[in-house]
Parts: structure tokens; sequence; C-alpha cells
């Protein structure tokens, strides 16, 4: 116990003096933890709780450029500044110049092609149901069209997102000329105003529930998905400051001069262990403290710890373990300072991408899903999400923990052998 106690008061004094190391191991995450999740819960909020602002230009001649606006207005999304004296040119200059992000243009035949539209659908109505009155229509007529202007910078997928809702709500204006026109050629005296807002009003409501075993209805935000990812990436990028540590000392010799002391080198790599996943863990609690009660103090979603604290406890000391190990391999694999600190950052990143801490696995192309299995990043977050997203039980964590617990095992091998094959054990 004494010689236990000695090795690991040594490496806590030899860690304290690497400042620089510790500084990279708490501040560095914490500092990513808090960017990535303000700039994805402002992402993500932006169409649900701020509007949307887009330069209207309506030359619209008719009415239905003007209700569109005015629905779109309406729906909260939306806020629009109006110019309606620039030209279609002029839209796209103005784009270039001024800075702004999206522009939306009707045209001046926006309200008589969607008039003749209707008319169409009308006079089909009618003949199918054997009451046209005249001729029936000849061709089709031109469909109309809005234009929708964006900057470039934009991701595709939000302006997708803009163009489907304007979309929707162009419909909405079409089905109310459609229903006019159909009392209109009916000769109906009746207004169809109540007509028009039941349809309208009669959209079917979509219920969202994330699955989970728990049954707690807990709506996954940016905090769950970040806080866990970065923390895993803080803890595997330990590698910069132990992997470096290992490296040092056999340089120095250190390792050769343990061989001459009553000791077991064993204990040495079990004290440096030790330490470094009491490290990690500190990072985990200081992380996920961080997440629970000061998130919420600056409008962040506050940080929920799963139920399962068994099963929680688990992952965080496996990740931590699996973090060390690999840290450990580098520094006894680098023949260098530089080549652990090199080698074992750049390895970090790519696991990260490749194991979903950037962007989700399952948006990758498919031989990209088939590699990230081999991150030990993604067991470790699919451990995470299994607990805060999914509230998953121990059978949901069983092929985590033995893909993890087999990493640490190789890791440990390959350490073992490579001090061996040097006879430093």
């Amino acid at each position: 116990m004494y010689k236990l106690l000695a090795s690991l008061k040594k490496e806590i004094l030899l860690l304290w003096s690497d400042k620089a190391g510790l500084l990279l191991m708490f501040a560095m995450p914490l500092l990513l933890v808090f960017v990535i999740t303000i700039i994805q819960d402002s992402a993500t909020r932006i169409a649900s709780e701020n509007r949307i602002s887009i330069l209207a230009v309506n030359h619209d001649e008719g009415g239905s450029g003007k209700e569109l606006l005015e629905k779109l207005t309406a729906s909260g999304m939306f806020e629009f500044t109006l110019r309606n004296e620039l030209s279609r040119e002029g839209v796209n200059q103005e784009l270039l110049s001024k800075g702004i992000l999206m522009a939306l243009y009707i045209p001046p035949d926006f309200t008589s092609k969607l008039t003749g539209g209707a008319e169409e659908i009308s006079s089909l109505m009618l003949r199918d149901l054997g009451m046209e009155q005249g001729g029936s229509v000849v061709g089709s007529p031109p469909k109309p069209n809005v234009s929708f202007y964006f900057d470039p910078v934009l991701q595709e997928n939000f302006t997708t997102s803009v163009q489907n809702i304007v979309g929707a709500y162009v419909t909405q204006v079409e089905t109310a000329l459609v229903i006019d026109q159909l009392y209109e050629d009916t000769e109906i005296e009746a207004r169809p105003d109540e007509l028009k807002n039941r349809m309208l009003a009669n959209r079917v409501k979509i219920d969202m529930f994330a699955t989970g075993r728990g049954g707690s209805g807990l709506r996954p935000n940016s905090t769950q998905h970040n806080v866990p990812a970065w923390t895993i990436f803080a803890m595997f990028f330990m590698v910069v400051s132990l992997g470096g540590n290992v490296v040092k000392e056999r340089n120095s010799g250190s390792f050769l001069r343990l061989k001459t002391m009553p000791t077991s080198f064993f204990l040495v790599i079990f004290s440096k262990m030790l330490v470094y996943v009491l490290l990690a863990v500190l990072q985990v609690a200081l992380i996920f403290s961080t997440g629970i009660f000061l998130f919420r103090k600056i409008g962040l979603p506050e940080l929920v710890i799963p139920g399962n604290y068994g099963a929680f406890i688990t992952v965080v000391l496996l990740s931590a373990l699996a973090a060390v190990s690999y840290a450990l391999l580098v520094g006894t694999l680098a023949r260098s300072h530089e080549q652990a600190n090199g080698f074992g950052a750049i390895s970090i990143v790519l696991f990260a991408a490749l194991g979903g801490i950037w962007v989700p696995t399952f948006i990758m192309p498919e031989f990209m899903q088939v590699i990230s299995m081999f991150s030990p990043l993604q067991w470790c977050l699919q451990g995470f999400y299994t607990l805060f997203l999914k509230e998953g039980s121990w059978v949901d964590l069983k092929w985590v923990i033995l893909s993890i617990a087999a990493f640490v095992a190789a890791c440990q091998a390959g350490i073992y052998l490579k001090l061996r094959s040097e006879k430093l054990v």
C-alpha cells in the first residue's frame, strides 16, 4: 500500500507540474461545450422562436400576393421587409450588396395565373360531376410561380425548409381561389368564407414523441446531444498530455531506473492509469455540472442526468478507462514527444469525426458508417446516448460495454507487448 501511495503521489506531482496540459484538459473542453451548444441551440430555435427575416418584393397586380405575405406573416415564422420598388434584377443586387440572406419576389401575373389554375380545377370537377356549364377547358393555363433568392452561405437544408413552408402557404391561397371559383361557377350566392376557413383550419395535428424505454417523454435538445459528446472528446484528448508524459519518462530513462527499484513496474503503470482515470472522471463531473447548474442561467436547456445511475457510472468509468488506455498506448508506441502529440491529436480528431461527435453518423455515406464502427469514440457516444436520449437499460448497453472493454483490452495488450519488446517489463 505504501508503494502504491508513493507512486500515486509521484504521478500527481508530475501531473500538477504540467499546468498547460491541465488547462487543455479542463478549460478547453468547457469552452467547446459552451460554444457548440450555444450555436446549435440557436440554430434549432431559429424556426420555432425567432422570426426569419426576408426581403419581400410584391409586384402582383391582383390580391393573391398580398394575401400570401399576410398568411406568412401571421404564421409567426417570418418577418418581411417590403421593397416593392425593386425589380427582379434589383433583388439579386440587393442581396449581393446589402448582406441580406433571403428574398421573396412575387411576379405581376401571380394572381392571374392562380386564378387560371383555379378555373381549370373548378371546370374539371364540375365536368366530372356532370354539372359543367359551357365548353370544357382546353389545355392547361400557365403555372404560377414565385422566386426565392438566398445567399449561398445558407445551408441547403435550411433554404429547402423555408421553400417548403412558402409552398405550403401558396397552396392555401390557391385552395381559397378554387373554392371561390366553384361557388361562382355553380352560381351559389352564399359566401364561401366559412367553408374556406373550415378547410384551411382542418389540418392534421402531428404529435411528436421521442422513443425511449422510460416513458418520461423527455425531449432531446442541444444540451443532451452536445455535453456527452464533447465530454468524450475531452477525455480522449488527454492523449496530448498523458502520451507526451509517457514518452518523456521513457526517453529520460525513468522506466529503466524503475526496474532497479524494489517495486513492480505494473504498479507504476497502474498508478498512472488510476490518476488519469480519476482526472477523466473529474472532467465529466465538471462539464456535466456546468450543464446542470449553469446552462439554465444563460438560457440554454438544462442537462438531465439519466435515472439509471449504475449504468451511467459504468459508462463513464469505461469511457475514462478507454481514453487513458489509448493515451498510454500512443505514448508507449511513439518515439518522441512530437510524435505522441501529433499522432495523438490527429487520431482523436479523426476518431471524433468518424464517431459522430461532429456530425451524426446516420447522415454519412454507407461505407463511412461502416468505418465509424471502428472509432472508440463512437462506442462511448452510443453508451451516453443510450442513457441520455433513449433512457436505455443494461440490456441496451451490452454491446457498447463489450466493445469498449475489448478496446481497453486491446490497448493494454499493445502496451504490454511494446514494453516487453523493449525489455522494460
